[in-house]
């Protein structure tokens, strides 16, 4: 799975005339230095990187349009850049061509606090975001984890700890503004609240992995900072315990803003890592938001059901600081897998199946890594369907590398037969289209339809999402 596929035959244009032309537009701001250019057709997965053949900053969303109709003219990829935390291999430059780097477009532009509404450059990170909302009693709650940039984001319909309460990044965008495969800039919708008019674009240009056209501006959903906020974690003597406890809980309808598993291995390496001192066990990680009656009635009847289960003691957190501490954990949990097998890669991966499937998929799958000589820890936001899998890799091992892929390739079908999906949150990039393939079936042809009729030349992002 490691290894770039064979590419198909494309016809597109030389970069030197772009690059070129480019340069005495862009100066400084384009660099065609190898560094520069390794780092920018890198990102956090396994799959193999591809450089672009130059990079330029942009400032603005003219500067993005401007790349973009010279590129265009001449027939050459672009691929756009946020911060490289994706997990498809989303940045390759699978064909070479421009990296377009948003990073420096990092305006909050406004925040309209009486609506609970703001718009933001898409180089702006949600850590930047939260930051600066911060005094007006505001924050923007999807959260995956990395310090991503919203446009990223928004690129690939993110998601994470807060999605089972406050939803994802396809229910947290209003607006956008976009950047064509021609160079004309569109806005896709207003910021009102709802809207019967016409075909709905920005859920169109959401998820759609800068193969549709450059996203340069988000109109978001804010939402007041909560009253209380309380966490905690909560051990269980199984897996099939805690995903039990994760169901019922949902089924029941009590509002849990977060309520993350993670598996005994991931906890080992969470205390090694963290230095925390949490039992190595099945664990769920627990965040209550409201008011203080509704956190503390809400949070009993969250114990309760985890007792009904086997699970331990609440281990409460109230604190700002000891929740920070708690979540930074959460959030490090990658790095902390990584660290129980020195020397390996981590093949990460993400399904999501329907709550009442749960159990099973992942019962399924532990047991199917308990066969297999990987270790493979599984972490999960479990309150809305999706777990990911770390296959801890020695790279240089092909026994090693075709046994993760076989596993890999199970999980998905195992969760596509239970009426899940391929993926929850990581995209498609160009590692899971085959995948896709098999989810959607005939409806690939209609993206195939719509990418053809915006981008006819397919010079957005080429070989993501699908083939062309």
């Amino acid at each position: 799975m490691s290894e770039l596929k064979k590419l198909s035959k494309v016809d597109f244009g030389s970069p030197e005339k772009v690059i070129e032309i480019l340069k005495a537009y862009f100066g400084d701001r384009l660099t065609t230095s190898l560094a520069v250019r390794e780092r920018h057709g890198t990102d956090e997965s396994f799959h193999a990187p591809r450089s672009p053949d130059a990079v330029v900053f942009a400032c603005s969303t003219e500067d993005v349009q401007y790349a973009v109709k010279v590129c265009s003219k001449h027939q050459v990829p672009i691929i756009a850049y946020g911060t490289g935390t994706s997990l498809e291999g989303h940045v390759a430059a699978l064909y070479g061509g421009i990296c377009i780097d948003l990073s420096q477009m990092n305006e909050v532009v406004s925040v309209n606090s009486e609506d609970l509404d703001c718009t933001v450059q898409a180089g702006v990170t949600r850590k930047q975001l939260n930051e600066y909302l911060r005094d007006m009693g505001l924050f923007f709650p999807v959260d995956p984890g990395a310090d991503a940039s919203i446009g990223g984001m928004a690129s690939t319909r993110a998601s994470g700890t807060n999605a089972v309460r406050y939803g994802t990044m396809r229910e947290a965008v209003m607006s956008l503004k976009v950047v064509l495969a021609d160079g004309r800039i569109i806005r896709t919708a207003t910021r009102s609240r709802k809207s019967s008019a016409g075909y709905d674009l920005t859920r169109l240009f959401v998820g759609s992995e800068g193969t549709l056209g450059i996203i340069t501006e988000i109109t978001l959903r804010l939402h007041g900072i909560p009253e209380a906020i309380s966490a905690a974690i909560c051990s269980f003597p199984s897996i099939d315990d805690a995903v039990g406890s994760v169901i019922e809980t949902i089924q029941l309808g009590i509002p849990v803003a977060r309520i993350e598993l993670l598996d005994d291995a991931t906890m080992m390496g969470v205390n090694s890592f963290s230095k925390t001192d949490y039992p190595v066990s099945h664990t769920l990680f627990y965040e209550f938001h409201g008011s203080q009656t509704s956190v503390e009635e809400h949070s009993r009847q969250a114990q309760d059901i985890a007792a009904g289960f086997g699970g331990g003691d609440f281990k409460w957190e109230t604190k700002a600081e000891d929740r920070n501490r708690l979540w930074q954990a959460r959030h490090d949990a990658l790095y902390a897998m990584n660290a129980l097998r020195p020397g390996s890669k981590p093949m990460v991966t993400d399904v999501c199946v329907p709550i009442s499937q749960l159990a099973q998929c992942i019962s399924e799958t532990k047991a199917d890594i308990e066969c297999s000589s990987i270790m493979a820890p599984i972490a999960g936001h479990a309150g809305d369907g999706n777990f990911h899998v770390v296959y801890l890799v020695d790279t240089d091992s092909h026994g090693e590398l075709k046994e993760a892929g076989d596993m890999h390739d199970r999980l998905v079908a195992r969760a596509l037969a239970l009426g899940g999906t391929c993926t929850g949150e990581h995209g498609i990039g160009y590692g899971k289209i085959d995948f896709l393939n098999a989810e959607l079936g005939e409806g690939v042809s209609v993206m195939r339809s719509i990418k053809l009729a915006l981008d006819p030349n397919n010079i957005m992002n080429p070989g993501k999402i699908i083939n062309v």
